[in-house]
């Protein structure tokens, strides 16, 4: 299905959440819902639910609901989280270290296996057993190892050429933390996180709230 026709990133970027949600729902012994009942869980509506779910195949049964362990499943596949994404951090500041210290990344699959930077102030320090390297050792460990994905918390200035560098000894993705949208070549996901915009757009909703 989703080789047939392009699935719009909208419907994509819900994916985590039903995700997130369904394995909630797991946890708490739930073994199957409607999309009623999920729909007053997500504050999404039903329709919403089924249409988004309908791109992938549905996963429904007309009088029984979904399948909770199944569907949680399921997404997970089209998520690529069957698969283990081994990951680096560039860049090891506050948000850096945070990043690293995230161990529930590893319940998802994604395990962080190289850290580097620039500073010498923080080269030769050790996060959770893993040393942060120096930026200059990075080509070498990327064409070393296979990294999947490459965190990028670092300047503006320098993180074209990084990303670059990286799509260039075949890093598949890119979580971009830094101030400035990146576009790399074919073949590289970029993942561009603006954590201002976030943050501007709650305080325009608390704006509008006051105004009311």
């Amino acid at each position: 299905m989703t080789e047939e026709r392009k699935i719009s990133m909208a419907v994509i970027r819900r994916l985590p959440r039903y995700y997130r949600y369904l394995g909630e729902l797991l946890d708490n012994g739930v073994t199957k819902i409607s999309s009623r009942e999920l729909s007053e869980k997500m504050k999404v509506t039903a329709s919403q639910i089924r249409q988004d779910l309908n791109n992938f195949g549905g996963f429904g049964q007309q009088g029984y609901g979904y399948n909770v362990e199944y569907l949680h499943k399921e997404i997970g596949k089209i998520l690529g989280l069957e698969n283990t994404h081994s990951m680096i951090i560039v860049g090891v500041g506050n948000l850096g270290q945070a990043l690293a210290n995230y161990t529930s990344f590893e319940k998802r699959g994604f395990n962080l296996i190289g850290l580097f930077d620039v500073n010498p102030r923080l080269v030769g320090m050790s996060i959770r057993g893993i040393e942060v390297l120096d930026i200059d050792k990075m080509e070498e460990f990327v064409k070393e190892h296979k990294v999947d994905i490459a965190i990028l918390t670092m300047p503006k200035t320098k993180v074209k050429e990084t990303a670059e560098n990286l799509a260039k000894w075949g890093v598949r993705g890119l979580w971009n933390f830094s101030p400035v949208d990146l576009f790399v070549p074919d073949g590289v996901q970029v993942e561009n996180v603006h954590l201002s915009h976030s943050l501007m757009t709650l305080a325009y909703r608390i704006n509008e709230c006051e105004g009311e």
